[in-house]
């Protein structure tokens, strides 16, 4: 069996952010066959402008983006909650692989987003966003869906991997991304 590769995209740029952890849990929950790697430099981003999105175009940590997302099989985001919506850095990030529209480095990609809050809404708002947001921009967002809340209480101190029902709840997210991946391969 060939590695899966998954691309992580955390909608918290803060290092400690839980959103971050749970990033990192994927990575280190990940089932056999599968690779997790964290894009990092979604704050080197600018604001999507079609105007400098043209044929030719060099801008650097797009171009990386673009490149790590189209050598993905799939992408997972994690998002936490700003606002009652998605962060702006994640989508941002869903508005520059959109393009150019139809042929974007994540359509046709399985996606699959976790969203955490301190609230017991689990940042539900955000995930709705980030998986409608994805699908409009041509990902195949698949119901792999998982909502923490409560995350003060839940971790406390301790990182995410250390809580056995939400490493298995993670490594079920990645798990099925490996499994939506390899049925896009066999189709």
């Amino acid at each position: 069996m060939s590695q899966t590769r998954v691309l992580a995209l955390v909608g918290s740029l803060r290092a400690g952010s839980v959103n971050r952890q749970l990033a990192e849990t994927a990575a280190a929950v990940a089932p056999e066959g599968a690779d997790v790697t964290i894009f990092e430099g979604l704050g080197d981003l600018p604001f999507y402008n079609e105007d400098v999105d043209v044929p030719g175009a060099t801008i650097a940590g797009v171009d990386a983006l673009r490149a790590a997302a189209a050598e993905a099989d799939a992408l997972l985001l994690v998002t936490p909650e700003y606002n009652g919506t998605v962060p702006a850095v994640l989508k941002n990030a869903i508005d520059w692989l959109s393009r150019p529209y139809g042929a974007g480095a994540v359509k046709d990609k399985p996606v699959a987003v976790i969203s955490a809050s301190p609230s017991p809404n689990a940042a539900k708002w955000a995930h709705d966003d980030a998986r409608k947001a994805l699908g409009i921009a041509g990902a195949k967002v698949h119901d792999i869906e998982l909502s923490i809340g409560g995350t003060i209480q839940k971790f406390g101190e301790l990182h995410p991997r250390e809580n056995a029902e939400v490493a298995e709840q993670v490594r079920g997210v990645v798990a099925a991304l490996v499994e939506a991946s390899a049925e896009l391969v066999n189709a």
